[in-house]
């Protein structure tokens, strides 16, 4: 078991670098990406693997209900992993629709696909497992200890209200219809493969184009942050090991401002040109290479509507039970995620608007 997969939203951030992982980790299986190809999912994230016999991609939508019945039944997939979501809380403001749809209906459907294929008397050993995010459990106060996973939810924004909503699903299908579930809620990943919304992206793409970063109210917002191959093995545990049923929190066990963050990566880039003569012919438009300092682009703009004062995971529960312990730390985990994006301005380039 578990070495069938479907991964829905496997061209997405967190999905394309799980779908590298596993198939690195896991020799002789199988995965199947499904994926709509909306405008964060990126089919170049899994260049690597398209040759690879034991991959293979299916560009549709997870609300396509008999697509993935036919993907279960025809290649024998024994497990769903579903990143598949709308995830850009700002986009969730502006249009909420498109949140409802894809992670509330979108979820309801692969349940619908999984208890038709799985539960239909086969009698198949399966897993469906949900990603989802700390966001459901709405904000914390500055003493305030980590989320857990007996935490009350509280949403605070349309995004993270229809991960709650598709939390309650997985839920449900498994109470009612005996789904073999598992749920795991995450803090805020970056690292390769992140789409240039996102803040660390944002600030890294922004700098390296001489362009203003952006940073909301005081930027004292707090997030605990997670190196995204840490949340992979994470999720890889609750699969190996994870009992049926039940949800695990899954953190980087570094909490950070918004501000503290982007100084830092000001910093660190800033450095980097000065080490490395070569960046400044690269990205001849960067602060660092036209004798300026990338902290000089940092510009504080009016606070988005519901912003979260602070989140933080509680992970005592998957380290305990299943042994997870993050990898990397926030030093490092930013050192190798600035070097990828140094190293891929083909990737990151084409996504952008300007």
């Amino acid at each position: 078991m578990n070495e069938r997969l479907l991964v829905t939203g496997g061209a997405g951030f967190i999905g394309a670098n799980f779908v590298l992982q596993w198939l690195q980790n896991h020799a002789g299986g199988r995965v199947v990406v499904l994926d709509a190809l909306t405008y964060c999912g990126n089919r170049a994230s899994l260049a690597v693997v398209e040759a690879n016999p034991a991959f293979r991609f299916v560009h549709g939508d997870i609300g396509d209900t008999a697509l993935v019945s036919e993907l279960l039944a025809t290649e024998r997939l024994d497990t769903i992993v579903h990143f598949a979501a709308e995830s850009h809380v700002d986009r969730s403001i502006t249009g909420p629709g498109a949140f409802i749809t894809t992670n509330l209906l979108g979820t309801y459907s692969l349940l619908e696909a999984a208890r038709e294929v799985w539960l239909s008397g086969s009698g198949m050993e399966h897993r469906f497992h949900h990603v989802s995010t700390d966001e459901v459990y709405g904000s914390l106060s500055a003493g305030d200890p980590g989320f857990h996973e007996e935490q009350k939810y509280e949403p605070n924004s349309p995004y993270s209200a229809s991960k709650a909503g598709s939390d309650h699903l997985v839920r449900a299908y498994h109470h009612t219809y005996g789904l073999q579930v598992s749920t795991s809620n995450c803090s805020n990943n970056y690292g390769p493969f992140h789409f240039p919304e996102k803040l660390i992206p944002l600030v890294l793409t922004n700098l390296l184009r001489g362009l203003p970063v952006p940073v909301y109210g005081d930027g004292l917002n707090v997030r605990d942050w997670l190196y995204v191959e840490d949340h992979c093995r994470g999720i890889e545990l609750v699969l190996e090991r994870g009992v049926v049923g039940e949800t695990y929190n899954i953190g980087g066990n570094n909490e950070c401002t918004n501000i503290d963050i982007v100084q830092l990566i000001c910093q660190q880039l800033d450095q980097r040109f000065a080490d490395d003569a070569s960046l400044a012919q690269r990205y001849p438009q960067a602060y660092s290479a036209r004798g300026a300092t990338s902290a000089e682009a940092i510009t504080f703009v009016t606070d988005r509507p519901g912003h979260d004062r602070r989140y933080a995971i509680d992970a005592t529960k998957i380290s305990k039970q299943l042994g997870y312990q993050p990898v990397e730390n926030f030093d490092s985990g930013l050192s190798r995620t600035i070097a990828w994006y140094l190293a891929n301005p083909d990737w990151w380039r084409p996504l952008l608007q300007t």
